[in-house]
């Protein structure tokens, strides 16, 4: 395939080995972490001295590097996380920042940081007009368009791409079951926020409905494989990005290899199945293209296969306390095993010691640990060939040594606080038209029959709630239902993305509050919204006590909670196909959810109630000028439990 458009193939790496082996596969650009302030906390990521010798070695080879501070920030962080960038700018010098959190966007401008921004997938563009936004009001180099896109939804937003702003595409990797930046599922579970890169996963595990136990949420690896071809032709996308900074350097390599391969030379047909081939040796969990072509699109949950990442190799066989596995597959001499599915109990890791041909018998030294049943499957999920391990030694020979950092004192400069003494208001938000009682707005989730159904008269106390997220196939339907709104009258809008104020046309004349949906968690974060337009916003869900006062105290505009309601575990973009709405289903410890559709979206909601109003005193103390309650629609077979809805009140966000 000769493109006239080339997009670089951007590499994952979580670790040294990673990084150097997307360097032996040729890789255009690689994305890494620091040892925090990353959105893959699971990987090991670099210490600042590590990755400054890392990337003077990849810029020497005319590679880039950019580096992910994707994190979400509490009011406590902006000190550490600027003393970071400053330290990046000053002795790494990486090419480009990948960020979510507006308030790492202020950090950088304060410390100075002369490279690009690109706007993480959790930042959440998701539709055409928000893309002119934040090229205009961010001025941001590049936006990581979500993996749930079609073809001809990336198309869309190429068209609308100004061109100071590029695109970049996923083409590999892992997929989440919720959207990004739209997931609270981990965090509910013990305050290990997906959007702070300690996802526990729960979307992998088992779950009941109906007595029936399956993987109900538990995605495939997405992977776009061939269909690349067409992607090549939208000239917007300038990368193509490849997930995984928690895999080892086997995948990256043979990953970039193969989409090298598909990239420079996929019009022959020799060389298009050897990068399928090597794709399939990349062990990773099976493949889908999701959305991919919309004509044929693929449900990424199988309720009736596994998910477990790695090549299948064979079972468990032998008595308990000598098992072994005849192999598929040769084996080499530090190959990474793993006995049983990697979301049950009981999976352990083996690692190989020596050579062991195809059809060969391997006894599983499990040091010690619970012998697996037999039967039980096991994956190779890493492998160290020796050409690679050779490759990758040649590539680190040509490093310089690493330098010491020396870092200088950063202080984040805070935005200044405003004081307002207004009585608060009380908002209760729901699907349906309600009335204004007790002089207290009521607040209506955004649709078709709310547009509809507001009467002129109730306009003024009312506040329309936009969706937390808009895919660019429903952007006109949403522009038009906010049309419609205003002609009757409504002037108060919650919106759950910053980037949706660009389907107003004069969002000066109206009232805009930033939504519970936009994650706002830190003072900068606040301070950049109300740069953009916003009157006031409403603090993140998932942060603690401490937080939330500490941020009353630093903020700019007035602020908002969520004081009781339902919030979602998440939105997701599919259901698997065995899965039934509004019916209840169990988690595999006994915890009650069910699934609902809103738009074109699925919420995901636990069968308690966020429910903060015991501590409204110290809250209202502490300046909050508004309080949601979020009402849903309990479907009848679901038990609400009663219990503390505090979520991470105590715990603190993590």
């Amino acid at each position: 395939m000769n493109l006239e458009h080339q997009p670089a193939i951007l590499a994952p790496a979580g670790n040294r080995a990673s990084f150097l082996a997307a360097l032996a596969a040729g890789a255009d650009a690689i994305y890494c972490g620091l040892k925090s302030m990353s959105a893959r906390m699971a990987a090991k990521n670099f210490s600042l001295a590590e990755l400054a010798q890392l990337v003077g070695l990849a810029h020497d080879r005319g590679v880039k590097v950019y580096v992910t501070i994707n994190a979400l920030l509490k009011p406590d962080e902006l000190d550490r996380t600027g003393q970071l960038i400053d330290d990046l700018q000053r002795h790494v010098h990486p090419d480009a920042l990948i960020v979510q959190d507006l308030g790492v966007l202020a950090l950088a401008h304060q410390a100075g940081f002369d490279g690009e921004i690109h706007l993480s997938t959790l930042a959440n563009v998701t539709f055409p007009k928000a893309l002119g936004f934040v090229a205009r009001k961010l001025a941001v180099d590049r936006a990581v368009v979500p993996r749930e896109l079609s073809i001809d939804e990336i198309r869309a937003m190429a068209d609308a791409c100004p061109k100071t702003l590029g695109l970049e595409a996923f083409i590999h990797g892992a997929l989440c079951y919720g959207v990004s930046g739209r997931c609270y599922w981990s965090s509910y579970m013990g305050g290990k926020s997906g959007l702070r890169g300690r996802c526990v996963q729960p979307c992998r595990r088992h779950y009941r409905q109906d007595g029936k136990r399956a993987r109900a949420f538990s995605c495939q690896d997405f992977s776009v494989d061939v269909l690349v071809k067409i992607l090549g032709q939208v000239k917007k996308v300038l990368a193509w990005k490849i997930e995984g900074r928690k895999k080892g350097p086997h995948y990256v390599y043979y990953t970039v290899t193969a989409y090298r391969m598909l990239r420079d030379q996929g019009g022959d047909a020799r060389i298009k199945r050897d990068a399928i081939d090597l794709l399939a040796q990349s062990l990773g969990r099976e493949a889908t293209h999701y959305q991919f072509l919309p004509q044929r699109p693929q449900k990424p949950i199988d309720t009736r296969r596994q998910t477990a990442s790695g090549l299948f190799m064979g079972k468990v066989q032998g008595p308990p306390k000598n098992p072994w596995v005849v192999v598929r597959q040769a084996l080499l001499p530090g190959d990474v095993l793993r006995v049983g599915y990697e979301d049950e109990s009981g999976h352990t890791i083996c690692r190989v010691t020596r050579f062991v041909p195809k059809k060969g018998r391997y006894p599983l030294n499990l040091g010690g640990k619970k012998a697996p049943s037999s039967g039980a499957p096991v994956f190779l999920t890493d492998r160290r060939e020796k050409a690679l391990e050779t490759m990758m030694a040649d590539v680190e020979a040509t490093a310089a040594p690493p330098t010491p950092i020396i870092s200088c004192r950063f202080t984040a400069k805070l935005p200044r606080t405003e004081v307002n003494s207004r009585r608060p208001a009380e908002i209760r938000v729901s699907r349906l038209p309600q009335r204004a009682s007790n002089r207290n707005p009521v607040g209506m989730w955004l649709s078709e029959t709310a547009a509809a159904n507001i009467g002129k008269s109730a306009a003024t106390d009312l506040w329309i709630w936009l969706p937390p997220v808009v895919w660019p196939d429903d952007e006109e339907r949403v522009a038009g239902q906010l049309r419609q709104c205003l002609e009757n009258g409504a002037r108060q809008f919650v919106l759950n993305m910053p980037w949706q104020m660009a389907l107003f046309n004069r969002p000066e004349d109206l009232n805009l509050w930033a939504g519970p949906f936009c994650n706002a968690a830190n003072a900068l974060c606040l301070e950049m919204l109300k740069t953009l337009g916003f009157a006031g916003v409403f603090v993140s869900p998932e942060l603690g006590e401490s937080d939330i006062l500490t941020l009353c105290r630093q903020s700019p505009l007035p602020l908002g909670i969520v004081i009781s309601g339902h919030w979602p575990l998440c939105i997701s973009r599919t259901l698997a196909d065995d899965m039934q709405l509004r019916v209840p289903f169990d988690s595999p410890r006994g915890e009650q959810s069910w699934a609902d559709q809103h738009g074109p979206d699925y919420w995901i909601f636990p069968n308690w109630r966020l429910d903060i109003t015991e501590k409204r005193t110290i809250l209202q103390q502490a300046g909050i000028q508004m309080f949601a309650h979020l009402d849903e629609p309990v479907p009848p077979a679901v038990t609400l439990k009663n219990r503390p809805g505090l979520w991470n009140w105590k715990i603190g966000l993590k």
